[in-house]
């Protein structure tokens, strides 16, 4: 049972992790959303793996514990395309693809596959930070630096 707690508990760090990002940034889906989208998802990990081992014992009984896991994907997908807004452009795409990768790596978690969701989670934050990289780089962010240091 310990080892099942330490799945989800991992899971909601990691998330939690890629959440803080976010937050920092000023994203609408920060902290809690990330840690309890990769929390939920480790959890029906978890619930589809071993929450009908009562079931298998009875006869006539089919089980497939992909079944959970696939519909966590269609169900992602549908918040993230809650968190897609159509204006002259389009925002949140992001924010909708870090929830989808979120609830990847709370899935994998959930699969006790702790190294694989770990370096997951660091080329998240990367590719995350790549984005600011690639601004300051282009010089897009210049005139804000520059107006913070005339304030300083």
């Amino acid at each position: 049972m310990l080892d099942l707690i330490l799945r989800i508990f991992i899971a909601g760090v990691l998330g939690g992790l890629i959440g803080l990002e976010r937050e920092y940034r000023g994203k609408a889906a920060g902290f809690r959303t990330h840690f309890l989208v990769a929390l939920g998802s480790a959890l029906f990990m978890v619930l589809s793996m071993y929450g009908f081992d009562e079931a298998l014992t009875k006869s006539n009984v089919s089980y497939d514990p992909s079944r959970i896991a696939s519909q966590i994907v269609t169900g992602i997908g549908f918040i993230g395309a809650g968190a897609i807004i159509f204006q002259k452009r389009i925002h949140g795409l992001t924010t909708a693809a870090g929830v989808w990768v979120t609830a990847a790596i709370g899935m994998t978690c959930g699969s006790s596959l702790y190294l694989l969701a770990v370096a997951t989670t660091i080329i998240v934050l990367i590719c995350l930070e790549a984005e600011w990289f690639f601004k300051r780089l282009n010089g897009k962010d210049k005139e804000d630096h520059d107006n913070y240091r005339e304030e300083v």
